[in-house]
């Protein structure tokens, strides 16, 4: 089956996952994305994105290894959970970014 559904999950301050989510979609294709505040309602969120049919899920680069297993743990091994990941390059701007 080819992809058609892909689920984004983003952290941010102040997230809410019941309103901050938006939906981008097409004929062929639908990408829904969903804001929480804390890795730790991710899993939630990845498990109510595969009833709604995701077929794949990205985590933002603020989901460590940890973060992301706990993901894959909770939706089926059929759904792969992948995570955004920064080079060495970015490292010393990202965590800049994150500290303030």
């Amino acid at each position: 089956m080819a992809l058609q559904s892909f689920g984004f999950i983003v952290a941010g301050n102040g997230f809410n996952p019941a309103t901050h989510r938006s939906t981008m979609q097409s004929e062929q294709f639908t990408m829904l994305a969903v804001g929480v505040s804390q890795p730790a309602e991710a899993p939630a969120v990845a498990r109510e994105m595969v009833e709604a049919g995701v077929q794949l899920i990205e985590l933002c680069g603020a989901f460590g290894a940890a973060d992301t297993a706990r993901v894959q743990q909770a939706v089926p091994e059929s759904v792969p959970v992948g995570a955004v990941s920064y080079g060495g390059a970015a490292i010393g701007a990202l965590h800049r970014l994150v500290a303030a």
